[in-house]
């Protein structure tokens, strides 16, 4: 996308532009060119406004659209492009920024809290406004560090003189384990002795206490309106103490995790191991809680975080799918697969064709598999996986006919592992051994290159029930894919010296009793020898004593180690 943009200015400032413009285009995953040209484009003619050149501001605008499509988690980058729009457009321009970003990374607070804020100081309607607020708290409002939102949602009910208001959102998060539930449970309790008792509780609670009361003073003296006012609000102080102990539970819980959350947001940059052990920790808790709602927005903020994970998208979708959400498992996958995780990296990408099959969409999990290809054509792994898709759904002889198109189109490295995966298919699918012995015989002379070929064809042959033939026949076919390979196969000494160590460790394992002698011919063969000074005898009294001298067991020969 970035390759199309264009800077139509021919002031002093062109050049730079389009060099900045191709340095990312020839690196797009490098994020500090696009922070270079972002930077940039943001300081040109003093700053962008509503009079700036139009090509200055066509081309901020184009520059952070595409940046944002390329990394629509970071919310600073939102914030910013919002209130650049509104300079330049207004009102309007930016809110729709704002909605673009919300709708990118919906869990972030900051983002949120910002948008809210705007919101308040743009807009009169205050239903509109409040709508908002409503929003964001349905996305942000379970958040550990969520106390800026709920601050500027109190904040826009006194500004407008709904005390009434604040009563109730105070009453709502004094119920959410949060960073500040003292505090907020401290002002909520001082609402207690002067709020009318209707904006305490709902009328169901409100009934239950005035039950209690009841029951409690059955048969003494009626009591006044005053007493009784005055025994409601200490049930409901009681109540909602109770409630206060319970989220104090529930916060402790999660403190140590949260505590271990270094960097809540978004960016490209690894993180340290010690905070993925952190969130896998925190997603095992919150599993094990079983709160279905407060486990969903774990995981969308842990996605945040950890966006460049494959393994954390995967989790999502297997934990979804566990509750039986298989539009949501779905939606998962899409946004890893086509947003954040690179078709370089196709892993989620083939889960999602597997849950497609599953599902019987079988032409979106072919086409799925087909677009890796069209991005990544030698993918061995994703062909593989085509190829097995064919099997299940239209039989072992598609399969077969799949893999011999790409192993004919494909060099001999990838097409070696391909001819392998046909015989295996013919062998554990087809149950025809002979059949797939056939293929890597016919096919040997092709692959004298492919060290995936080799290494499966001997392992097929290791690998073959013997119950029929003598262990020396079965020894002799080994012996001789073995000795084809070392006469002519074109490897490297490291190559071949592994794949000789294959044959060597059946040797010791199954041989008879000529395999010693066998295996040290090949040893020396294989792995040479160790000399102190070529062609040079050591002299005696420099020759170390035995306890001195090098040590070598059978096994670091065996492994090359030698």
């Amino acid at each position: 996308m970035i390759a199309h943009v264009r800077y139509s200015g021919e002031d002093e400032s062109a050049p730079e532009i389009k060099k900045l413009l191709l340095a990312v285009a020839e690196d797009e995953d490098n994020f500090e060119k696009w922070e270079a040209l972002v930077t940039f484009c943001e300081g040109l003619e003093g700053g962008i406004t509503r009079n700036s050149s139009p090509s200055a501001i066509d081309i901020v605008r184009n520059v952070f659209d595409c940046f944002l499509a390329k990394y629509p988690l970071f919310f600073g980058y939102w914030k910013k492009y919002a209130d650049l729009e509104f300079g330049i457009g207004g009102t309007e321009t930016a809110e729709m920024v704002y909605e673009r970003g919300v709708s990118s990374v919906p869990t972030s607070v900051d983002l949120w809290t910002g948008y809210c804020a705007f919101k308040q100081d743009t807009c009169h309607d205050i239903d509109i406004v409040r709508e908002l607020f409503e929003r964001g708290a349905h996305f942000v409002g379970l958040d550990f560090q969520c106390h800026p939102f709920w601050d500027k949602y109190i904040e826009f009910e006194k500004r407008i003189d709904h005390p009434e208001n604040v009563t109730k959102i105070l009453e709502r998060i004094i119920h959410i384990p949060m960073y500040h539930f003292s505090r907020n449970f401290e002002k909520f309790r001082g609402e207690i002795s002067v709020r009318p008792l209707e904006e305490l509780a709902a009328p169901d609670l409100l009934q239950e206490m005035k039950n209690l009361v009841l029951v409690e003073s059955q048969g003494e003296p009626e009591k006044s309106a005053i007493e009784m006012d005055r025994l409601l609000r200490a049930k409901l102080d009681q109540y909602y103490l109770e409630a206060y102990n319970r989220t104090h539970t529930e916060t402790m819980k999660r403190w140590n995790f949260e505590q271990n959350i270094k960097r809540a947001y978004f960016h490209v940059t690894e993180l340290e191991d010690a905070e993925l052990v952190n969130w896998r920790k925190y997603l095992d808790f919150e599993e094990a809680e079983g709160n279905f709602v407060r486990t969903m927005f774990l995981y969308e903020r842990c996605l945040v975080v950890c966006a460049l994970y494959d393994e954390f998208w995967l989790r999502y979708a297997r934990w979804m799918f566990s509750q039986g959400k298989e539009e949501d498992t779905r939606i998962i996958y899409m946004r890893a697969s086509t947003i954040f995780v690179p078709i370089a990296r196709p892993t989620v990408r083939l889960h999602w064709a597997r849950f497609e099959e599953k599902k019987g969409r079988l032409d979106v999990a072919a086409d799925i598999h087909l677009a890796i290809l069209d991005q990544s054509p030698d993918h061995v792994e994703t062909i593989i996986s085509l190829a097995g898709l064919k099997r299940r759904q239209e039989g072992i002889d598609a399969a077969i006919q799949l893999l011999d198109q790409y192993r004919n189109e494909r060099d001999v490295y990838t097409g070696g592992r391909l001819a392998a995966e046909q015989a295996r298919i013919i062998w554990k699918c087809k149950g025809s051994p002979t059949e797939a012995r056939d293929l890597f015989q016919a096919w040997h002379e092709r692959y004298l290159d492919s060290r995936a070929f080799w290494i499966k064809y001997l392992r097929f042959e290791m690998d073959q029930d013997g119950s029929k033939e003598s262990e020396a026949e079965t020894l002799a076919r080994i012996k001789n894919v073995h000795s084809m390979m070392r006469e002519k196969g074109r490897f490297s000494p490291s190559t071949m010296r592994d794949l000789s160590h294959l044959y060597m460790e059946y040797l010791l394992e199954h041989g008879g009793k000529d395999a010693a002698e066998e295996y040290m011919e090949l040893d020396k063969e294989v792995n040479g020898y160790v000399s102190s000074v070529a062609d040079v005898p050591p002299l005696p009294f420099l020759t170390p004593p035995p306890s001195e001298q090098p040590y070598y067991t059978d096994n670091s020969r065996e492994f090359g180690n030698a």
